[in-house]
């Protein structure tokens, strides 16, 4: 082997180790790629909608054990986030905040109401004409299931500290807090930001969303 070839191939190498570090570092800490698999958040976000998730825009966690190493800031109502799902961590949800820790949350006829004052919320969107008029018992919640006198008369329910209460924009078809509880704070990978790609195949690229930010 020539010393110009072991060069050559030294320099490839240590390039190649730098990008993997790099590109390790940054879905650690910086972004990291998420797809919409389902319709729980329709119309914000689409089947096939790619997104990326800024993990730094709550604080630099370590990586694995989802610890806060430097907090930077809180998740806000109405913020989209994508976290570990509580029922199956090796899952990665994405829903909307609704309450943060101190509110208390009653949902009265599909509308949500925040501590007293009724939320205005343009993207909820429901698609079942049926209102269930009959309360869930709130000593039975949450049921771990999907049970619709829950979807729609919930409350009142108040969030403990480092919990979040998040609900998908597209009410009547999304499995959230109002059936399986509360959003752990260490287990929120980031704020949604940026979608990047969107499509439904090739032959439904959707360029019109390509770059647009999430939640405008």
């Amino acid at each position: 082997m020539s010393s110009n070839w072991k060069k050559t191939f030294k320099e490839y190498a240590e390039a190649l180790l730098i990008a993997v570090i790099l590109a390790f570092f940054i879905r650690s800490f910086v972004v990291q790629a998420f797809k919409i698999p389902s319709g729980s958040m329709l119309e914000t976000l689409q089947i096939g909608d790619h997104l990326l998730v800024n993990k730094f825009f709550y604080g630099i966690k370590l990586p694995i054990w989802n610890t806060t190493l430097i907090p930077v800031s809180e998740p806000d109502c109405q913020d989209i986030i994508v976290f570990k799902f509580p029922e199956d961590p090796s899952k990665d949800f994405i829903k909307r905040v609704i309450g943060i820790p101190g509110d208390s949350i009653v949902i009265k006829d599909r509308q949500v109401y925040r501590n007293g004052e009724k939320m205005i919320e343009p993207y909820a969107r429901h698609t079942s004409a049926r209102i269930n008029p009959e309360p869930f018992p709130m000593h039975r919640w949450p049921p771990h299931r999907y049970v619709p006198k829950a979807r729609d008369n919930l409350g009142p329910i108040e969030v403990p500290e480092g919990k979040y209460f998040v609900m998908g924009d597209n009410r009547d078809e999304s499995y959230d807090s109002r059936f399986w509880g509360f959003v752990d704070q260490q287990a929120i990978v980031g704020k949604a930001w940026r979608i990047y790609w969107s499509w439904r195949g090739l032959t439904e690229i959707r360029w019109t969303r390509i770059g647009d930010y999430v939640g405008e």
